[in-house]
Order: C-alpha cells, then sequence, then structure tokens
C-alpha cells in the first residue's frame, strides 16, 4: 500500500511534508494514533529516511504530530487549525486549560447525554471499563491514556465537529496535566467517572452536569 501518487524528485521534503499532512488531514490515522515508523513511512512514500525525518519534523512543527521519547510519533491534530490552537495552549498556563477544558467538557457531557447513539454507549462502556482496569496496572501511562481515551468519547459523543476540533487541539496539554496529576497522586477518581458515563448513558442532562462539575471540582482540590 502506498501513500497517493509516487513522490516526485524536485523539493522532496516539501513533498513528502505535504504527502503525510494530506493523510493526516483526510484521517489516515487518527487522533492520538501513532503513526508508523521512519522505514515504514520511507517504504510508503518511496523516499529515504532523512527525507521522511525531516518532513515528519515540519509537521511536529506546525503541531499536526508530537513526538513522544520511548513511544513513537503521535497524531495530535489533523488540520492546520487544531495545529495552531494546540502549539497556542502547549505554552498557556496549566490553570487556564484546565479551566477551559472544565467548560468544554460540562458541555460536551450534557450534549453527549442528549445526542449519544447505540455506538456511543457502547463504546464508553468499553472505555470505562478499560479505564478502570489500567489504574490497577502499574504502567501509568496506559492509566493516562485511557482516561484521556473516555473523556474524548464523551466529548465525540455530544456530535459537534467544532468541539471535537477544538478539544483535539487542547489534546496535547491536556495530556500533560493528567500525566502530572496520575504520576504525583495516583487518584484515579472511579466513582466520579462512573457516574459521568452512566449519567451519560441514561441520557440525563442534569446528572451528566452535576458529574462533570463535581469531577472538576475534585481535580482542582
Amino acid at each position: 500500500m502506498t501513500l497517493g501518487q509516487p513522490v516526485r524528485r524536485t523539493s522532496l521534503i516539501s513533498q513528502v511534508t505535504e504527502q503525510l499532512r494530506s493523510e493526516i488531514c483526510n484521517g489516515r490515522w487518527a487522533i492520538g494514533e501513532r503513526i508508523p515508523t521512519e522505514p515504514e513511512l520511507s517504504e510508503l512514500t518511496g523516499t529515504g529516511r532523512n527525507t521522511v525525518r525531516e518532513a515528519v519534523q515540519a509537521l511536529v512543527h506546525t503541531g499536526l504530530l508530537e513526538r513522544r521519547q520511548g513511544s513513537g510519533t503521535y497524531v495530535v491534530a489533523t488540520s492546520d487549525i487544531g495545529g495552531t490552537l494546540g502549539k497556542y495552549f502547549a505554552t498557556a498556563h496549566e490553570r487556564d486549560v484546565l479551566e477551559l477544558r472544565q467548560t468544554l467538557d460540562v458541555t460536551a457531557a450534557v450534549l453527549a447525554a442528549r445526542r449519544r447513539t447505540p455506538d456511543d454507549i457502547t463504546r464508553l462502556e468499553a472505555l470505562l471499563v478499560e479505564r478502570d482496569n489500567r489504574f490497577t496496572e502499574p504502567d501509568t501511562d496506559a492509566a493516562v491514556e485511557s482516561d484521556i481515551a473516555l473523556h474524548r468519547a464523551i466529548v465525540e459523543a455530544s456530535h459537534n465537529a467544532v468541539y471535537l476540533e477544538f478539544y483535539d487541539s487542547l489534546l496535547p496539554s491536556i495530556r500533560q496535566s493528567v500525566d502530572r496529576h496520575v504520576h504525583t497522586t495516583g487518584q484515579g477518581f472511579h466513582d466520579e467517572h462512573t457516574a459521568l458515563v452512566n449519567a451519560v448513558i441514561d441520557g440525563d442532562e442534569v446528572a451528566a452536569t452535576q458529574a462533570a462539575q463535581l469531577l472538576f471540582t475534585e481535580l482542582r482540590g
């Protein structure tokens, strides 16, 4: 399998950069998904590893990709707007990001309770179980990722594309905040997350609002 059309030899790095950007923006790799390794991308694009490395780095600079030491390179935005917002949020004060996230999460929970589909319900139930299981394991990185996946799924269940785009641009900053909290306290707030998911599944907008607000009250101490 190849990525679109063969790459011409002129302006090779620019061409590969745009090729990868197009694949990301078209959803070949989802938000939070690790992209192929440099050797794999070299094979897919038919170019050398140095070219691929430069192209990937260019997309890291634009905010579409994020390198994680020892883990790989991940998609953190699927549009240039999302990437620009992500870079801005990366330098914002953690308190400010948390307050913005609270507003987004609470409203998204209400919308999700109103609009969730049977597929959303199935996914939320599975992600809640996975989250609970991850927090019983010593791998805190997996716990962080499972927490983020659950909250993003609630936003996705709101079926508001603008909300989801904006939330995705916050994900790198959210990940840092959640990672710091989990590594520092080890707290999972399982009862609060269960109440939130159950309220969304039950279609109870009032309970969803209360559960989301309570969770952030706990997070902010």
